[in-house]
């Protein structure tokens, strides 16, 4: 069972990792079997996102953007990212996702690597 977290602005998928509103979890198998919102901690220190959402349960993220030296807490956590995702609605996203169809933004990926 994989836990999926989205980080969301505005009913959409937020252009920068660390600065959402809350996230739309979904725990899924061969379909999706619940989805709920989770609220940030107050205060809580982005740097402490990837600890937080292991805490949570959470697998993957699912992100458009997201700051570099937090790519590396990821892989400490185990927690698999998927970048560069095109903006869309939460629900498009799992959808894609559970189609095999993410595709990721080349232009995002490369500013992260260079």
């Amino acid at each position: 069972m994989k836990r999926i977290a989205i980080p969301i602005v505005n009913n959409k998928l937020s252009e920068n990792f660390g600065e959402c509103n809350y996230y739309t979890i979904f725990e899924v198998g061969k379909r999706v079997k619940s989805t709920k919102t989770a609220l940030l901690p107050a205060g809580i220190d982005m740097l402490a996102l990837p600890l937080w959402l292991k805490g949570e349960g959470i697998t993957d993220v699912i992100t458009y953007k997201i700051n570099r030296e937090i790519i590396n807490l990821f892989v400490a956590e185990k927690i698999n990212l998927f970048l560069g995702i095109a903006i869309d609605t939460p629900e498009k996203i799992i959808d894609d996702y559970m189609q095999g169809k993410l595709v990721s933004d080349r232009k995002i990926i490369a500013e992260l690597i260079l």
